[in-house]
Order: structure tokens, then sequence, then C-alpha cells
């Protein structure tokens, strides 16, 4: 069994300073209880103004992507887990976006995504499709916990299973099972974003970047980054994690998130060895 995360107080300041991206999680790991705190918030703004690079990688729709793209304090912004990335162009003052799937085939799939969410909402009382199902594009987003009262562990895992049996991707969130005809996910569109967008080879770069998660879907980028953080609340998922994180924060949720955000500008305004 992999080793518990180091404390975040125990993140070295030389490595913190050197940082120029932060991909972080939305939900339960930038939000607290569902809501986006004034604290949270403010400290994506702080980290833009440090120079840091922030992109949020998320399992939410493209919906709320054109929203965070346009809105929030951010670079761009991963949605529906790897299936596209969006960024506010201001030069040009317009929402651009890179699909992995053209139009046609997003209608394609359609038929498919909603023959797999009847069949679980028969098979598996309880759930309900996610409330932003209707601006997704990409995936079935089943809600297990957010509008719901909360499934056993169970019916989590009969989810998962039925979208597998149907040949798609599936995903644990802290809130929602996703599931997508595609092989993408977090971590290969994050890949592929950094080199088209920003220019720069994601494997010769991870150290100076940190993923900020939660939950089952983020292992995959915990795995990868040699810095990956976890809001102190990823340790309740922690017999569902293939990878752990190296380091953890003392707060949970969007105080977590800010709390990394303050060891991190404040590195980059009095860097020194430790």
């Amino acid at each position: 069994m992999a080793a518990d995360p180091a404390p975040i107080a125990d993140f070295p300041r030389a490595v913190a300073a050197s940082v120029h991206t932060v991909l972080v999680d939305i939900d339960d790991t930038l939000a607290t209880d569902g809501r986006l705190t004034a604290h949270a918030y403010s400290a994506l703004e702080a980290l833009r103004e440090a120079g840091l690079r922030v992109v949020p990688v998320t399992g939410r729709p493209a919906g709320w992507c054109d929203h965070i793209a346009r809105m929030w304090p951010v670079d761009a912004v991963i949605g529906e887990n790897g299936a596209f990335w969006m960024w506010h162009d201001a030069s040009a003052a317009k929402l651009r976006a890179r699909h992995l799937l053209d139009e046609a085939q997003r209608a394609e799939l359609a038929g498919r995504l909603a023959a797999v969410r009847e069949r679980i909402l028969r098979e598996v009382p309880g759930c309900a499709p996610a409330s932003d199902q209707f601006c997704r594009l990409y995936d079935l987003a089943i809600d297990f916990r957010e509008d719901v009262a909360p499934l056993a562990r169970a019916d989590i895992d009969r989810i998962v299973a039925l979208m597998r049996e149907a040949s798609m991707s599936a995903k644990v969130s802290s809130i929602h099972v996703n599931g997508w005809f595609g092989d993408w996910d977090k971590l290969a569109t994050t890949r592929l974003m950094m080199r088209e967008r920003f220019g720069l080879d994601l494997d010769a770069e991870r150290a100076r970047c940190v993923f900020v998660g939660d939950s089952p879907n983020d292992a995959p980028m915990f795995a990868y980054f040699p810095n990956a953080v976890g809001v102190a609340n990823v340790l309740d998922f922690r017999d569902r994690l293939d990878a752990l994180p190296a380091w953890i924060t003392r707060s949970r949720c969007g105080a977590g998130f800010a709390e990394l955000a303050r060891m991190l500008v404040d590195a980059r305004e009095a860097p020194a060895s430790r």
C-alpha cells in the first residue's frame, strides 16, 4: 500500500518557487459543499497575479466550461474528463475550444449514451442523471450524492460496471460517475493541451506543475505528477485510489486549495532553499 501523502507544510520552498502551472479539480477540491467560496476564488486570482498558469481539469460539462473560461481567472479549462478544453482569447475577445470529437461524431454517440442512461436508471434505484446533464456534449454523468441521497458503494460500483459493459470509459468523482465513449482522460488531454496551447512538453515539465484533486478519477494525475497535492478530504477515498498524491493539505476542499495557493505564491515572492 502506498505511503500516506506528506504534509504540504514540508513542500520544499525551492521546488514550490519553480512551479509554473497549477492544474485543479473543481468538485470538493476547489468547491466546498457544492459552492465556490470567495476564499477559493481569491486563491485562483492570487495564483494568476503571481504569474502562474491556472487550468481547472474537471468532469463538469461544456456549459460550465464556457462560463469558467470566460469569467474565471484561469488560462484554460479542461472539461468532461478530457473531452475538450476551452480558453478565452483576450486579443480576439472570443471564446475558443479544442474538441477531441467533431459535432457529427458527438451526434452519433448521443443515442448510445441515452440507452446506457436508461438501463442504469432502471437497475440502480436512487441514482439520477446529473442536474447539469443537459449541457454535456460527450459524457453521461450519473449523480450518486449531489442532488440525491448518497448511494451505497455497491450501487456506485454497479453504475461503473454497467457503463463498462457498454464499452464506455467510466470514472468516479466525489459526486458523480462519469461515462463516455472514447479513450481520453484528464491526463491524456492535459498532455495534449500543454503541447498545443502552451507549447510545453508535459513529460519534461511535470515536476514544475502541480495538480490538486480529491477523488478516484484524479488517481492518474496523482500518479503522474511528482508534486501532486490532495486536499485533506482525499483520504475519504483512500481505499478506492489507485495512486495517492505526494502531498496533502491540512484543510478540506476549497480551504485546502487556498492553503496550497498561499504556499506557492509565498514561495515565488521569497524563494529560498530548504
